[in-house]
């Protein structure tokens, strides 16, 4: 069973490689492709992190690879999404910006105060799943499928508030983390 332990890094690569396609059926207004694609990377994501989880295949790359390439197709769909018109600017930056902002949070905490484990919080896993499930309403609208049409308000509210409240709250807690440690 050791010689397969690949396959989950194999299908977070494939993720990776599929972002491009889904990006351009996305600015091509090709909105089931973009959808099939979508649904093809999900599989990946769950099929890999079942891989790892239970046959224990998890490795340093994976880790690391597995949520950047979650992260870059939400980036990519909210991207095209903004680019087509169909989502506003200011919601694109704000779900960029709260991304870079813990990014760049993390980096400073980790070499400016101490080791920096990249854990995801509540609000950011909570965050991170409303912004798949609006996406996902909002493409399968865009498609043509049964959806209703107040999805993309409703959605770009609570994406924009889901996004403010988390990254608060990876800014509190890492700045109360990083103020215990310099008071010690």
């Amino acid at each position: 069973m050791h010689r397969w332990r690949w396959i989950p890094n194999a299908l977070t690569f494939l993720r990776i490689v599929l972002i491009a396609p889904f990006a351009a059926a996305l600015m091509a207004k090709e909105y089931r492709i973009a959808l099939a694609i979508f649904f093809v990377a999900s599989a990946t994501d769950v099929i890999d992190g079942f891989l790892a989880r239970h046959f224990d295949w998890r490795t340093r790359l994976g880790a690391i690879a597995d949520p950047l390439a979650d992260k870059a197709l939400l980036i990519a769909a909210y991207l095209m999404l903004t680019l087509t018109g169909v989502l506003p600017p200011w919601l694109f930056g704000l779900v960029l910006g709260r991304d870079l902002l813990i990014v760049c949070g993390g980096l400073a905490f980790h070499y400016g105060i101490g080791r920096f484990e990249l854990k995801p919080s509540l609000p950011g896993k909570l965050n991170t799943l409303i912004q798949i499930v609006v996406v996902l309403a909002i493409i399968v609208l865009l498609a043509g499928f049964p959806m209703q049409p107040w999805v993309t308000e409703a959605g770009i509210l609570l994406v924009a508030v889901s996004a403010v409240f988390s990254g608060g709250h990876y800014i509190a807690i890492w700045s109360l983390r990083a103020w215990r440690i310099k008071r010690q």
